[in-house]
C-alpha cells in the first residue's frame, strides 16, 4: 500500500493545492457519487472510491492537511500524529522530530530517539450521525422514501475494526507499564507526572497498528442509506436506522443514523421563536401586576416585550399548521419560565417596599 507521502491527494480529488475547504468538499461529493460501488460497476471503482475517501479524510482536516503538505515538501519537522515511519520523531513520537533526537525519551544530543510504532488502544462507542431531511407538508403527511449519501467512520475493511492486523488483543503499554502516566524529571521544576504519550492514558496499546486505519479500527468513507419517513410525520420527528452511524474505535459498537424530519411549514423561524419568547416573558409581569394592583408600575415590562414579540412573529408570516402553533406554545412556555424568576424578584421588592411604607426601619412610622 502506498504511503501518504506517495499519494497526491490534491490530484486524486482534482483540486488545486490552495483549494478552500468548500472546494475540497464539493470535489469529494462529485467524485464519491460517480465512484460509489453501488453506482459504478467498473472493476477498480471500489479501490478508487476508497482512495478518494482517504484523500478527503486528510485534506478536510486542517491539522492533517498541514502535516501532509509539510511531508510532501520534505520538511523534517512534519510530525504530530500517527502513521508515519517510526524512528525519526515522525507521527509516532510527540517528543521527537528535533534535529538532535533529544527529548524525555531520547538519548541526548547526537543520540537516536526510541522507535515507536504503537498506537493507543482506546475503545469508544461510535457517535450517531444526525441528518436533517427537508420535506414539504404534503410529503410528510403521505410519507416518503429518500436515499441519502453521507460521510461517516466505517469499520476498517483491513483489520475488521480491531486496529491490528496480526495481534489478537492489545498489549500493556511498554512506556508506563499500564499505569497510563509517567514521571519526568525536569530538573529545575522537579519531578512532574504527565499522561503517557504512547498510550495516551489508556494503559494499553495496539502494537502493530493497521496501515489502513492507523490502529483506530475505522476509516472515513461515504455511505448510503434509504430512509422511510412514515406517513403523518411532523417537524422534529426522528427516523433512526440502527448501525449506520459512526463506527466505534477498536471494535466498539457503532452508532445509528438519525434522520430528523424538517417541515418548513411547521417550523418557527429564529425571529418567530424569539418573538414568542418575548411574549411569554411578559406574561408573569402581567399576572403579577393584576394580582398586586401594580400593573401601572409594571406596564413597561409588559408592553415592550409584547410589542417586540408581535413584530418579530408577524414579520415572517403566521402559519395555520397545528404543529406550528404547538411549537409557538413551547416557545411561549420557555419565555414564561425566563420571566417568572425576574417577576418573583419584583414581587419581593414590592413586598419590602410596602412594608417600609407602614412601619419603616426600627419601628418608626411614616406618613
Amino acid at each position: 500500500m502506498a504511503s501518504m507521502n506517495d499519494k497526491d491527494y490534491y490530484a486524486i480529488l482534482g483540486v488545486e493545492k490552495d483549494a478552500s475547504a468548500d472546494e475540497i468538499r464539493k470535489a469529494f461529493q462529485t467524485k464519491a457519487r460517480k465512484l460509489h460501488p453501488d453506482v459504478n460497476k467498473e472493476p477498480d471503482a471500489e479501490e478508487r472510491f476508497k482512495e478518494v475517501s482517504e484523500a478527503y479524510a486528510v485534506l478536510s482536516d486542517p491539522d492533517k492537511r498541514k502535516r501532509y503538505d509539510a511531508m510532501r515538501s520534505g520538511s523534517p519537522f512534519a510530525g504530530g500524529g500517527y502513521g508515519a515511519p517510526a524512528g525519526t520523531g515522525g507521527y509516532g513520537d510527540p517528543f521527537g522530530g528535533g534535529p538532535f533526537g533529544w527529548g524525555p525519551f531520547g538519548a541526548g544530543f547526537g543520540g537516536t530517539s526510541r522507535q515507536r510504532r504503537s498506537r493507543a488502544y482506546r475503545p469508544r462507542a461510535g457517535a450517531d450521525v444526525i441528518y436533517e431531511l427537508t420535506v414539504d407538508a404534503e410529503k410528510a403527511k403521505e410519507g416518503v422514501r429518500r436515499g441519502v449519501t453521507y460521510q461517516r467512520y466505517a469499520t476498517c475493511d483491513v483489520c475488521h475494526g480491531s486496529g491490528s492486523v496480526q495481534a489478537e488483543r492489545p498489549e500493556t503499554c511498554p512506556t508506563c507499564g499500564g499505569a497510563g502516566h509517567i514521571t519526568v524529571d525536569t530538573g529545575l521544576f522537579g519531578v512532574m507526572m504527565m499522561t503517557c504519550p504512547e498510550c495516551e492514558g489508556a494503559g494499553k496499546v495496539v502494537a502493530d497498528p493497521c496501515s489502513a486505519c492507523g490502529g483506530s479500527g475505522r476509516t472515513l468513507t461515504a455511505s448510503e442509506v434509504v430512509v422511510d419517513v412514515p406517513a403523518g410525520s411532523h417537524d422534529g420527528d426522528e427516523v433512526r436506522v440502527a448501525g449506520m452511524g459512526n463506527a466505534g474505535t477498536n471494535g466498539s459498537s457503532t452508532g445509528d443514523f438519525v434522520c430528523r424530519v424538517c417541515v418548513p411549514e411547521e417550523r418557527l423561524t429564529r425571529s418567530q421563536a424569539s418573538g414568542f419568547n418575548f411574549i411569554g416573558f411578559a406574561i408573569p409581569f402581567l399576572v403579577l401586576g393584576l394580582a398586586t394592583s401594580t400593573l401601572a408600575s409594571l406596564s413597561l415590562m409588559v408592553i415592550i416585550p409584547v410589542v417586540v414579540g408581535v413584530v418579530l412573529v408577524v414579520r415572517d408570516g403566521v402559519r395555520l399548521a397545528p404543529r406550528w402553533w404547538r411549537n409557538a406554545g413551547v416557545a411561549v412556555a420557555n419565555g414564561i419560565s425566563n420571566g417568572l424568576m425576574i417577576a418573583l424578584v419584583f414581587a419581593m421588592m414590592f413586598s419590602c417596599t410596602s412594608g417600609l411604607g407602614r412601619g419603616g426601619y426600627m419601628g418608626y412610622y411614616y406618613w
